[in-house]
């Protein structure tokens, strides 16, 4: 444990912050300001000048541990309390102010509890009190782990079982809820509770202890997020009985709409070439289309599955992640700038291979893999619909969420499946010829491009020596297969031995790709945009300023078209400047899981995510994930 003073010359008269930072050895922890069933808060002795007072202590949100079915409100991981010194007028510029607190406090594993005192102190000086920026920083972290107030008044209702009535916004998702009661004996802490959503409130039910005058407590909303409640007595009608069914039928068919309309993006026009070529191909007997399609299906439908159960994984493990979340990842990426660059030789003639074309003896395997291909470029894009059945999926049970997941690869797949099991879109494809030669070269001109986009994803992330190293991998890999494009033309054997060189190597290399480190706050499009940060979002708030807020990442194709044909257009930028609209732009491009949370509140699975937040609303409106210039100029009229 140790005290932090946000500011070490505090002024006379002023207020200063103070931070007790406590980190808790591996697999230790320690309490709440109430404990739950078993253990004790901290007790704090403090020793301050005369005149000078301590402020109320405020603790982050905390976590729930379970032992034999005894429940705990414990810190597992570093947590810090604030609280505030008022210190007394009169003060001599450069005189000292020493503050002392002696604490006992209880810490414990699974199996043992200790009980530990220590002393802690800090030496202010009287200034000016000036904020060093790292200090500031550090303040604001800890800041954000605590509490928010809820602003808007709760009501329970004693008995049994006992109703908590919560007003919370139905547009909000409120992520994996718990209530964490501050008021002692007011309900069972080993109790389970069952929450449900009642209009723009929740309801919690559980087993209540007694009649106390008023409860209060925190709702935590996820990891490390959380409101504070103050509930009075009040009558609270049980709510009506939860539709999981609807729900997760109306995510499965936002997530098939959503996939279909994926195959229009642009960040899945690459794969749609891939796709028109197989399509070419595959008119051989009406078996053998109806094979092509159901495995083309099963590939892109494995693929979201997989991926979506990563993401549940990752998510299950308290890390905020969202839909695309291995693009954050400069080894994906490059792993997939060396996959899109070898595809792109292949259709442009350096070598044959049976798969991934479609169409081929092997089909069946070659459709497959195209499937899952086309499913995994396709995770930047987040196009109409899908957003919000994906952000709706996260908050299902898992075996719902999976299933929204496969809906998404159905979705995209969908096209591909009709043409194998509908003769008569088969009759309308064109027949084989020597065209297709010319077709398939003419489109290996995306597939380029694609990769060229990679690259400059590529040196985003991981700077200008990672978009080297990647080009040299692709280089590596293509000078392999270019190898083996001349052994096939002579008919040598074995020709496929210095594509199997070369791939593995240029492959590993991408374990040896490391992120940049960050270069600062960010550059913005914009003129007078500034990075997002949810500090920085409510300070315009309060001065009662209209904000736009958007979140973008470099690897999100749909993001990048929305930026180039509206929000960067000069008809934007004038109405925006006219209506005094203030831009807030959250670069989600490396996964910070802050704007992870704040963009999952938003009931949202990944970028693109457009908020405006006009003055005197309490809730920001959610723009439609494809801008037009009308769009955004239209908040402002």
């Amino acid at each position: 444990m140790r005290i932090v003073a946000e500011s070490d010359t505090p002024a006379a008269g002023g207020r200063v912050a103070i931070a007790l930072v406590s980190v808790p050895d591996a697999g230790w922890h320690g309490y709440w300001q109430n404990p739950g069933a078993v253990g004790t808060q901290p007790r704090l002795d403090w020793t301050l000048p005369t005149g000078a007072r301590i402020g109320d202590l405020r603790y982050p949100v905390p976590e729930r541990l379970m032992v034999a079915g005894i429940t705990n409100y414990v810190y597992e991981r570093p947590w810090t309390i604030l609280t505030e010194l008022q210190l007394p007028a009169g003060l001599a510029q450069g005189s000292m102010v020493p503050v002392r607190l002696a604490i006992d406090y209880l810490v414990c594993t699974r199996e043992i509890c200790v009980p530990e005192k220590a002393v802690l102190s800090t030496d202010l000086t009287i200034g000016d009190g000036a904020i060093m920026p790292g200090r500031r920083a550090e303040f604001d972290g800890w800041r954000r782990a605590l509490p928010r107030a809820l602003g808007s008044p709760a009501v329970f209702q004693a008995g049994e079982p006992l109703r908590l009535r919560v007003p919370f916004p139905a547009t909000r998702a409120i992520g994996d809820p718990y209530f964490f009661a501050l008021t002692e004996n007011a309900v069972d802490y080993d109790a389970p509770q069952t929450i449900r959503r009642d209009g723009d409130a929740i309801v919690i039910e559980t087993k209540g202890t007694g009649r106390p005058p008023r409860i209060e407590g925190v709702l935590a909303t996820g990891p490390g997020q959380g409101f504070t409640i103050r509930a009075t007595p009040g009558a609270v009608a049980a709510p009506a009985e939860p539709a999981p069914i609807r729900a997760a039928l109306l995510a499965f068919a936002g997530a098939l709409l959503g996939g279909l309309l994926l195959n229009v993006m642009p960040c899945v026009f690459p794969i749609l070439s891939l796709k028109a070529l197989s399509l070419a191909r595959s008119g051989e007997s009406a078996a053998h289309a109806r094979a092509e399609g159901f495995a083309y299906t099963a590939g892109a439908v494995a693929t979201c599955i997989a991926l979506g159960g990563v993401l549940l994984a990752i998510r299950a493990a308290g890390v905020a992640a969202g839909w695309a979340f291995q693009l954050t990842d400069p080894r994906i990426v490059l792993l997939l700038l060396v996959l899109t660059g070898a595809i792109a030789l292949n259709l442009a003639g350096l070598f044959e291979l049976p798969t991934p074309q479609v169409g081929s003896r092997n089909g069946r395997g070659g459709a497959f893999a195209t499937g899952a291909l086309a499913a995994f470029v396709a995770t930047p894009c987040t196009g109409p619909f899908m957003g919000a059945a994906l952000g709706s999926a996260l908050m299902l049970p898992p075996v719902a969420a999976m299933a929204v997941f496969a809906g998404l690869g159905l979705g995209l797949a969908l096209p591909f499946l009709l043409l194998g099991f509908v003769p008569a879109l088969r009759r309308r494809l064109p027949r084989p010829g020597a065209w297709m030669d010319t077709l398939r070269k003419a489109l290996s001109v995306p597939m380029f491009l694609t990769a060229l986009a990679l690259a400059w994803i590529l040196g985003r992330q991981a700077g200008v020596d990672g978009m080297a190293f990647g080009l040299g991998a692709l280089l590596l890999a293509g000078l392999g297969l270019w190898w083996t494009g001349r052994r096939q033309l002579r008919g040598r054997d074995r020709a496929w031995w210095p594509a199997i060189a070369a791939l593995p190597l240029a492959i590993g290399a991408a374990m040896l790709v490391e992120r940049a480190p960050p270069a600062g706050t960010g550059s913005t499009a914009m003129a007078g945009a500034e990075p997002f940060s949810e500090a920085r979002l409510a300070a315009l708030r309060a001065e009662g300023r209209p904000v736009f807020a958007y979140f973008t990442a470099d690897w999100c194709l749909t993001c990048k078209v929305n930026e180039r044909a509206a929000i960067e257009t000069r008809a934007v930028a004038a109405a925006f400047g006219k209506g005094g609209v203030k831009i807030l732009v959250g670069d989600w491009t490396d996964g910070d899981p802050a704007l992870g949370r704040f963009i999952e509140a938003h009931n949202r699975a990944g970028v693109p995510l457009y908020l405006y937040y006009a003055p005197g609303r309490s809730e920001p409106r959610v723009l439609p994930q494809v801008l037009t210039p009308a769009t955004l100029t239209d908040l402002v009229s």
